[in-house]
């Protein structure tokens, strides 16, 4: 089994998802992701690859975040943050997945440095699956290179400091 997430000394990264069910959620970060469930109900923690994975309802503020409201994505056009998951064989990890029910926005795509694909969860949240490709340079972004990048990628924007 999987140490609890609690460092001895320093910090551990782990990311906090809000779901509108639980259950369903650690069925898939466990059954469809592979990940292992070191507690049940709510909040629920998932040990994924070598982070954590903590799933709970969402919730109006409390003292601690007073005028924060946690819920699960509701325009899936929109997204602020994902997960991105690493993976040695992309090819292999599609397959797996796809074949215990998770649904990709796409087939893997070459993007010369990677290899990617988008799927959600079943609250919505996105999450990235790459594969990095060794000795295939990751090109600098700079004015001109966020120009063709934003070209390729149906985008419609100039480029700006803050990119698109």
């Amino acid at each position: 089994m999987a140490d609890f997430p609690a460092p001895a000394e320093g910090i551990v990264l782990t990311h906090f998802l809000v779901s509108d069910d639980v259950g369903r959620s650690r069925a898939f970060y466990t059954e469809v992701l592979g990940g292992e469930a070191l507690t049940d109900g709510e909040p629920t923690i998932v040990a994924l690859a070598n982070s954590w994975i903590i799933i709970n309802t969402g919730g109006g503020p409390t003292d601690d975040k007073p005028s924060s409201t946690l819920e699960a994505p509701h325009d899936l056009d929109r997204v602020s943050a994902f997960l991105n998951i690493r993976v040695a064989d992309i090819a292999a990890v599609y397959a797996d997945w796809s074949a215990k029910g998770a649904q990709f926005l796409t087939e893997p795509i070459d993007r010369g440095p990677e290899i990617r694909c988008y799927l959600r969860d079943p609250d919505g949240h996105l999450i990235e699956v790459g594969q990095s490709r060794r000795g295939v340079p990751i090109p600098a972004i700079t004015p001109h290179t966020r120009s063709w990048i934003c070209r390729t990628n149906d985008c419609r924007h100039q480029y700006s400091s803050r990119g698109c």
